[in-house]
């Protein structure tokens, strides 16, 4: 495990993939908080995904200068935690509990750390509903979820252009089986 040295407004950022940390790390630290991420994503389908994302996570962390801490591949549980949800549309009742399950480990990793505050770059993503990802984070935590909409000033296209300026590998689907269809 990692040893980080909490300093000042440190955050514990929830990292989905390389595309999507640019822009909120670079947010964070224009608001005055030291940023360590965590790479937690059961709901990715296959290892192979998995490896490239963590991979492309790795080397924009390692361009933005924090730390980068990776959670376990745990997508048999993640399965059993969606299971009856796998014909739900995009943005539904599946999603929502997938952001769960990598929400509560992220609180869990901050508690471990000693952290106070924890966010996660899921809100970058035009994809993915800030208000649900925001009801679920304050619904474990309404003191430690620090609700960011990284969307808002054009925050997609800031992360998208980092990334390309990184040659990050780009994904087209949030990472589970049922999102690929």
């Amino acid at each position: 495990m990692s040893i980080i040295t909490p300093i000042g407004n440190t955050v514990l950022l929830h990292v989905c993939c390389g595309v999507c940390l640019g822009w909120p790390v670079q947010k964070l630290r224009d608001e005055g908080y030291c940023v360590v991420g965590y790479f937690f994503n059961p709901n990715i389908s296959s290892e192979e995904e998995y490896s490239k994302r963590l991979g492309a996570a790795k080397k924009m962390a390692k361009t933005l200068e924090i730390e980068l801490i990776e959670g376990e591949f745990l997508h048999n549980e993640w399965l059993k935690a969606i299971a009856g949800f796998e014909s739900e549309k995009e943005g539904g009742k599946r999603c929502e509990i997938c952001f769960r399950i990598r929400l509560e480990e992220t609180f869990k990793k901050a508690e471990e750390l000693g952290l106070k505050k924890i966010t996660t770059t899921l809100t970058v993503s035009p994809h993915k509903d800030f208000d649900v990802v925001s009801t679920v984070g304050k619904g474990i935590s309404e003191k430690r979820f620090l609700p960011v909409d990284f969307k808002k000033e054009d925050g997609s296209k800031k992360t998208r252009d980092l990334a390309k300026r990184n040659n990050i590998y780009f994904q087209n689907y949030c990472g589970c089986e049922f999102s690929f269809r």
